[in-house]
């Protein structure tokens, strides 16, 4: 029950800080809006703004979590004041900091999708399909693919995850063994589900088809 209402009532503040940031950016009191976002990363969340800042987002994963419980109302509205704080960062012409900070928020929007967390505002899942079409036009680090890789699984868009699959591949962030238990598990799956996620089963027959081959080429080499 007191879970519930803590959650009830993120909502209701987030809610009510999204349309406060909303009404200073209108303003054009963007600086201003900044430091509404540092007082509440030091008021909520045990922690200062500069310490959130600094931490990845595994560590901010591991700090809310109690007893193997992940508080996922806290995480979620960190990721959403560091959303919106990108979007300030870009409107004061510092792409830099805002690339940061959103792609921060992209790995905790991706983590909170994994974990199943419930909607504050929109489903997790929504708002990391938001950032990444944001964050598109960067060549994006090898942790952010794999995350987004499995994100994509899970989400079941198989087709997307085929994608960055085969960027870690020409990365060499992952073999052509785990490219092959991709395609082993989407076998797995029904025609229907298949084709949802943007990948029928012969389009998953082939690329697994693919790998097989690059993998003995490999071998004979």
């Amino acid at each position: 029950m007191f879970e519930r209402d803590y959650f009830m009532r993120m909502i209701g503040q987030m809610a009510q800080v999204m349309g406060q940031m909303m009404g200073l950016r209108k303003e054009r009191k963007q600086e201003e809006a900044l430091l509404v976002i540092d007082d509440l990363f030091n008021q909520q969340f045990r922690m200062n703004a500069k310490l959130i800042r600094s931490l990845s987002d595994a560590d901010l994963v591991r700090i809310m979590t109690t007893n193997g419980v992940v508080e996922t109302a806290n995480l979620h509205a960190i990721a959403l004041l560091m959303k919106e704080e990108a979007e300030i960062l870009d409107e004061l012409g510092r792409p830099d900091q805002s690339y940061i900070s959103r792609l921060k928020a992209f790995h905790l929007f991706i983590r909170l999708s994994l974990l199943d967390a419930p909607a504050l505002l929109r489903t997790p899942s929504e708002e990391a399909a938001d950032l990444a079409v944001k964050l598109n036009v960067y060549e994006l680090p090898a942790a952010t693919k794999l995350l987004m890789f499995e994100w994509y699984e899970a989400d079941k868009r198989y087709d997307q995850a085929e994608n960055v699959l085969h960027e870690l591949l020409e990365d060499g962030e992952v073999q052509g063994g785990e490219a092959d238990e991709f395609y082993r598990r989407l076998l797995l799956l029904p025609d229907e589900l298949l084709s949802g996620g943007g990948l029928p089963r012969g389009e998953v027959i082939e690329g697994r088809k693919r790998i097989l081959m690059d993998k003995e080429g490999l071998g004979a080499e």
